[in-house]
Protein backbone atom coordinates (compact mmCIF):
# COMPACT_ATOMS: atom_id res chain seq x y z
CA UNK A 1 0.00 0.00 0.00
CA UNK A 2 1.35 3.45 -0.95
CA UNK A 3 1.26 6.13 1.74
CA UNK A 4 -0.67 9.26 0.77
CA UNK A 5 0.59 12.57 2.16
CA UNK A 6 -1.73 15.43 3.14
CA UNK A 7 -1.56 16.86 -0.39
CA UNK A 8 -3.39 13.77 -1.66
CA UNK A 9 -0.60 12.73 -4.07
CA UNK A 10 0.87 9.26 -3.48
CA UNK A 11 4.34 9.24 -1.94
CA UNK A 12 7.04 7.97 -4.32
CA UNK A 13 8.23 4.42 -3.74
CA UNK A 14 11.82 5.47 -4.46
CA UNK A 15 13.85 8.64 -4.98
CA UNK A 16 16.89 9.44 -7.10
CA UNK A 17 19.80 10.12 -4.76
CA UNK A 18 23.05 9.44 -6.64
CA UNK A 19 23.51 11.18 -9.98
CA UNK A 20 25.55 9.62 -12.83
CA UNK A 21 28.73 11.60 -12.02
CA UNK A 22 28.77 10.39 -8.40
CA UNK A 23 28.09 6.80 -9.44
CA UNK A 24 30.69 6.80 -12.22
CA UNK A 25 33.27 8.30 -9.85
CA UNK A 26 32.54 5.70 -7.18
CA UNK A 27 33.00 2.74 -9.50
CA UNK A 28 36.00 4.28 -11.31
CA UNK A 29 37.74 4.75 -7.97
CA UNK A 30 36.75 1.27 -6.75
CA UNK A 31 37.76 -0.66 -9.86
CA UNK A 32 40.83 1.50 -10.50
CA UNK A 33 42.18 0.89 -7.00
CA UNK A 34 41.33 -2.82 -7.12
CA UNK A 35 43.07 -3.19 -10.50
CA UNK A 36 46.19 -1.30 -9.44
CA UNK A 37 46.44 -3.14 -6.13
CA UNK A 38 46.06 -6.58 -7.71
CA UNK A 39 46.42 -7.54 -11.39
CA UNK A 40 48.15 -4.31 -12.49
CA UNK A 41 50.41 -3.95 -9.46
CA UNK A 42 53.57 -4.84 -11.41
CA UNK A 43 52.32 -3.85 -14.90
CA UNK A 44 53.94 -0.41 -14.87
CA UNK A 45 52.40 1.06 -18.04
CA UNK A 46 48.75 0.07 -17.41
CA UNK A 47 49.20 0.78 -13.67
CA UNK A 48 50.26 4.34 -14.49
CA UNK A 49 47.37 4.87 -16.94
CA UNK A 50 44.80 3.66 -14.40
CA UNK A 51 46.40 5.92 -11.79
CA UNK A 52 45.97 8.94 -14.06
CA UNK A 53 42.35 7.97 -14.79
CA UNK A 54 41.69 7.86 -11.03
CA UNK A 55 43.32 11.30 -10.58
CA UNK A 56 41.13 12.78 -13.35
CA UNK A 57 38.04 11.18 -11.77
CA UNK A 58 39.03 12.68 -8.39
CA UNK A 59 39.42 16.15 -9.91
CA UNK A 60 35.99 15.90 -11.54
CA UNK A 61 34.42 14.66 -8.28
CA UNK A 62 35.95 17.53 -6.28
CA UNK A 63 34.54 20.04 -8.78
CA UNK A 64 31.18 18.21 -8.73
CA UNK A 65 31.21 18.41 -4.95
CA UNK A 66 31.06 22.20 -5.33
CA UNK A 67 28.72 22.64 -8.31
CA UNK A 68 26.81 19.34 -8.49
CA UNK A 69 23.23 18.70 -7.38
CA UNK A 70 21.83 17.89 -3.90
CA UNK A 71 23.52 14.90 -2.31
CA UNK A 72 26.64 15.24 -4.49
CA UNK A 73 27.69 18.50 -2.84
CA UNK A 74 30.24 18.45 -0.04
CA UNK A 75 28.16 20.93 1.95
CA UNK A 76 25.32 18.40 1.92
CA UNK A 77 27.24 15.63 3.66
CA UNK A 78 30.54 16.74 5.23
CA UNK A 79 29.68 16.55 8.94
CA UNK A 80 30.58 18.90 11.74
CA UNK A 81 32.43 17.28 14.66
CA UNK A 82 29.23 17.54 16.73
CA UNK A 83 27.13 15.79 14.10
CA UNK A 84 29.75 13.08 13.61
CA UNK A 85 30.00 12.54 17.37
CA UNK A 86 26.23 12.28 17.69
CA UNK A 87 26.07 9.77 14.86
CA UNK A 88 28.86 7.62 16.33
CA UNK A 89 27.14 7.63 19.75
CA UNK A 90 23.87 6.56 18.11
CA UNK A 91 25.74 3.92 16.09
CA UNK A 92 27.27 2.43 19.24
CA UNK A 93 23.76 2.17 20.71
CA UNK A 94 22.53 0.59 17.44
CA UNK A 95 20.11 3.49 17.07
CA UNK A 96 21.71 5.35 14.17
CA UNK A 97 19.31 7.17 11.82
CA UNK A 98 19.03 6.33 8.15
CA UNK A 99 20.37 8.91 5.70
CA UNK A 100 19.37 9.34 2.09
CA UNK A 101 22.88 10.53 1.24
CA UNK A 102 26.12 9.72 3.04
CA UNK A 103 25.82 9.27 6.78
CA UNK A 104 28.46 11.21 8.77
CA UNK A 105 30.78 8.20 9.24
CA UNK A 106 30.43 7.24 5.58
CA UNK A 107 31.23 10.82 4.58
CA UNK A 108 34.46 10.76 6.59
CA UNK A 109 35.41 7.41 5.05
CA UNK A 110 34.71 8.75 1.56
CA UNK A 111 36.84 11.85 2.13
CA UNK A 112 39.67 9.75 3.60
CA UNK A 113 39.62 7.36 0.62
CA UNK A 114 39.62 10.30 -1.80
CA UNK A 115 42.58 11.88 0.00
CA UNK A 116 44.52 8.60 0.03
CA UNK A 117 43.79 7.97 -3.65
CA UNK A 118 44.98 11.49 -4.50
CA UNK A 119 48.14 10.99 -2.40
CA UNK A 120 48.76 7.65 -4.11
CA UNK A 121 48.29 9.21 -7.53
CA UNK A 122 50.58 12.16 -6.83
CA UNK A 123 53.34 10.01 -5.31
CA UNK A 124 53.02 7.60 -8.25
CA UNK A 125 53.44 10.51 -10.66
CA UNK A 126 56.44 11.79 -8.68
CA UNK A 127 58.10 8.38 -8.89
CA UNK A 128 58.27 8.80 -12.69
CA UNK A 129 60.11 12.12 -12.47
CA UNK A 130 63.88 12.29 -12.89
CA UNK A 131 64.18 14.18 -9.59
CA UNK A 132 62.66 11.28 -7.62
CA UNK A 133 63.64 8.29 -9.76
CA UNK A 134 64.45 5.28 -7.57
CA UNK A 135 63.81 7.10 -4.27
CA UNK A 136 62.96 4.38 -1.76
CA UNK A 137 61.22 6.74 0.68
CA UNK A 138 58.80 7.84 -2.04
CA UNK A 139 58.10 4.25 -3.09
CA UNK A 140 57.48 3.44 0.58
CA UNK A 141 54.99 6.30 0.93
CA UNK A 142 53.20 5.21 -2.24
CA UNK A 143 52.99 1.60 -1.09
CA UNK A 144 51.83 2.55 2.42
CA UNK A 145 49.05 4.73 1.01
CA UNK A 146 48.00 1.91 -1.34
CA UNK A 147 47.84 -0.56 1.54
CA UNK A 148 45.82 1.91 3.63
CA UNK A 149 43.35 2.22 0.73
CA UNK A 150 43.02 -1.56 0.70
CA UNK A 151 42.31 -1.70 4.45
CA UNK A 152 39.90 1.25 4.45
CA UNK A 153 38.07 0.03 1.34
CA UNK A 154 37.56 -3.30 3.10
CA UNK A 155 36.11 -1.50 6.13
CA UNK A 156 33.91 0.55 3.78
CA UNK A 157 32.51 -2.60 2.17
CA UNK A 158 31.83 -4.22 5.56
CA UNK A 159 30.12 -1.04 6.80
CA UNK A 160 27.98 -0.87 3.64
CA UNK A 161 26.88 -4.47 4.08
CA UNK A 162 26.02 -3.90 7.77
CA UNK A 163 24.15 -0.68 7.01
CA UNK A 164 22.27 -2.38 4.16
CA UNK A 165 21.16 -5.07 6.60
CA UNK A 166 20.37 -2.66 9.46
CA UNK A 167 18.26 -0.31 7.30
CA UNK A 168 16.96 -3.02 4.93
CA UNK A 169 18.29 -1.26 1.87
CA UNK A 170 20.74 -2.53 -0.75
CA UNK A 171 23.35 0.24 -0.79
CA UNK A 172 25.40 -1.43 -3.52
CA UNK A 173 22.37 -1.49 -5.82
CA UNK A 174 21.66 2.14 -4.92
CA UNK A 175 25.17 3.10 -6.04
CA UNK A 176 24.56 1.27 -9.34
CA UNK A 177 21.08 2.63 -10.09
CA UNK A 178 21.09 5.89 -8.10
CA UNK A 179 17.70 5.08 -6.52
CA UNK A 180 16.91 4.65 -2.81
CA UNK A 181 13.85 4.29 -0.63
CA UNK A 182 12.47 7.75 0.29
CA UNK A 183 12.78 9.35 3.72
CA UNK A 184 10.28 8.01 6.21
CA UNK A 185 9.79 11.17 8.30
CA UNK A 186 11.15 9.56 11.48
CA UNK A 187 14.83 10.36 11.07
CA UNK A 188 17.12 13.11 9.86
CA UNK A 189 16.35 12.62 6.16
CA UNK A 190 13.67 15.29 5.84
CA UNK A 191 15.65 17.87 7.76
CA UNK A 192 18.78 17.05 5.77
CA UNK A 193 16.93 17.27 2.46
CA UNK A 194 15.45 20.63 3.44
CA UNK A 195 18.90 21.99 4.31
CA UNK A 196 20.33 20.78 0.99
CA UNK A 197 17.70 22.71 -0.94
Amino acid sequence: MVAVPASGAPAPSRVKVWDPVVRLFHWTLAFGCIANLTVLREAHGPHRVVGYVVLVALAIRVAWGVVGPGHARFRAFVPTPTRLGGYVRALLKRAEPRYLGHNPAGAIMMLALMALAAFCGVTGWMMGLDAFWGERWLEGLHETAANMILIMAGLHVVAAVIESWRHRENLVAAMVTGWKRPAQGTDVDHASSARRG
